[in-house]
């Protein structure tokens, strides 16, 4: 076999093995890159919904502590965890916690998302991926999914279902992201607006990874 030969020969595996690779991160992408605690937080495109619409992405909150909630208006266990999702936004807002709810509605429902956040009394940032997009790039397999990342875009926990967002357990892991000293975090009294939702903070569909800020 010549050089030339030799050089073609390698030139077609490497095409082969990269078009296989190629076609395993497509097939398997999942698999192989699981967003999920420990994880780099993937990016996704989300719009405001008042007044002229601005497209929002998770460059924006870099270097903040953000609890990203993906959410539907149509979702039940959706409207039973946002209240509990605001009483820790009004326990931290002021502490750098950035709450970040992103709908997945249908285009054209931003009228319904309002209405939503109004009856509600929600206070947080509400955001709107209409092609649902979100849901491809965070891995989710319903509504609602909610993602804990630190100040290093890392994922820190991720709850698949509805959650009590202001129970102790989650009152204290976002105290110490967010370096609020113990005994300013208010863990074990119960918020004003506190959600009753009968749902743990440690249960099945919840990963954490460790709390550093």
């Amino acid at each position: 076999m010549t050089v030339k030969q030799q050089w073609a020969f390698v030139g077609i595996v490497v095409l082969i093995l990269g078009g296989g690779l190629l076609a395993a991160t497509r097939i398997l992408g999942d698999e192989l890159f699981p967003v999920t605690a420990g994880s780099k937080a993937p990016d996704f495109r989300a719009t405001t919904i008042d007044g002229a619409p601005i497209t929002k992405t998770i460059a924006n909150y870099k270097g903040e502590i953000v609890l990203l909630n993906v959410w539907a208006t149509w979702c039940i266990p959706c409207r039973t965890e946002m209240p509990s999702i605001q009483a820790l936004h009004d326990r931290y807002a002021a502490r750098g916690l950035k709450v970040v709810a992103v709908s997945v509605d249908n285009p054209g429902t931003e009228e319904t998302i309002r209405r939503f956040r109004d009856q509600y009394g929600l206070t947080f940032e509400i955001l709107h991926d209409a092609s649902g997009k979100i849901r491809q790039d965070y891995q989710t397999t319903g509504v609602p999914e909610t993602f804990v990342i630190g100040r290093d875009g890392v994922i820190r926990k991720k709850v698949i279902a509805a959650d009590n967002w202001d129970s102790p357990a989650n009152r204290a892991l976002f105290g110490e992201l967010l370096g609020v000293p113990e005994s300013a975090r208010g863990v074990g009294e119960d918020a004003p607006s506190a959600s009753s939702v009968p749902v743990g903070t440690g249960a099945p569909g919840a990963a954490q990874a460790p709390t550093r800020p």
